[in-house]
């Protein structure tokens, strides 16, 4: 019997779910960029910063964006670790790492962009000072699975970011779910001409471990000294890991 897996709120087979994924993101891919401002009033943008400026990336070092999407933490990290420096950015959606690629190309960046799957990285161990990922985590099917590659590509003493939507500060929550399932889907149906995307992301954000729980989960992955930073409330949280 296959095993099932959430996608959501709802239960998927485990092979299936990371199809599903992509088909979500395939109908969002073109305006992407331009939902994230609106649905999160540009402070995507300040999460992302906060997370590169946690992640210490310094001139000459290698460093790993997973989940790279449209290019914003490559674009950033690029500039911090310079020429001498490599930066890979990788997707296991096309579309997406098309467009992120795209995107460092018209900004004088030539990184590599490579489509896997961010639970089976095509790295050789101990190869990157950093790895980081932003809104990536949330939407794969094993995460400790990645959580363990990471650290695996990783140096000893390398840092891992994990910039993820997380648990709301309790007296909010009321006031984040209806926005989350009555204007994230509305807004996208409107923007997008798509609503269903919205409400999976609003229901993974749901479905993803808590801070604690994400913490653990690194420790057991191979993390030591994990802290973890709290933004807008807990609305998003960003995790920071060194490997051992």
């Amino acid at each position: 019997m296959a095993k099932e897996v959430d996608f959501g709120f709802s239960k998927v087979d485990e092979a299936d779910k990371a199809a599903r994924v992509g088909e979500v993101f395939d109908r969002v891919a073109e305006r992407y960029d331009l939902m994230n401002d609106l649905m999160s009033l540009g402070l995507h943008r300040y999460w992302k910063t906060f997370a590169v400026s946690v992640a210490r990336p310094q001139r000459g070092e290698r460093v790993l964006d997973v989940a790279s999407g449209s290019g914003d933490l490559a674009l950033a990290l690029a500039a911090r670790v310079g020429r001498e420096g490599e930066i890979w950015a990788t997707d296991v959606n096309r579309k997406m790492l098309e467009r992120g690629r795209d995107r460092l190309l018209d900004a004088g960046v030539m990184t590599p962009a490579v489509q896997c799957d961010g639970e089976r990285l095509p790295f050789p161990a101990a190869y990157f000072d950093c790895v980081t990922v932003a809104f990536g985590l949330r939407n794969m099917t094993h995460k400790g699975a990645a959580l363990s590659e990471m650290a695996r590509v990783l140096k000893a003493g390398g840092r891992a970011v994990v910039l993820e939507f997380s648990k709301v500060w309790q007296p909010l929550k009321p006031l984040y779910d209806l926005y989350s399932f009555r204007v994230l889907p509305w807004l996208g149906q409107r923007v997008v001409g798509a609503g269903e995307p919205y409400r999976y992301l609003a229901e993974s954000i749901r479905m993803h471990p808590d801070q604690g729980t994400l913490k653990a989960m690194m420790e057991t992955s191979g993390f030591g000294d994990v802290e973890v930073y709290n933004l807008a409330a807990g609305v998003v949280a960003v995790h920071r890991g060194i490997r051992f």
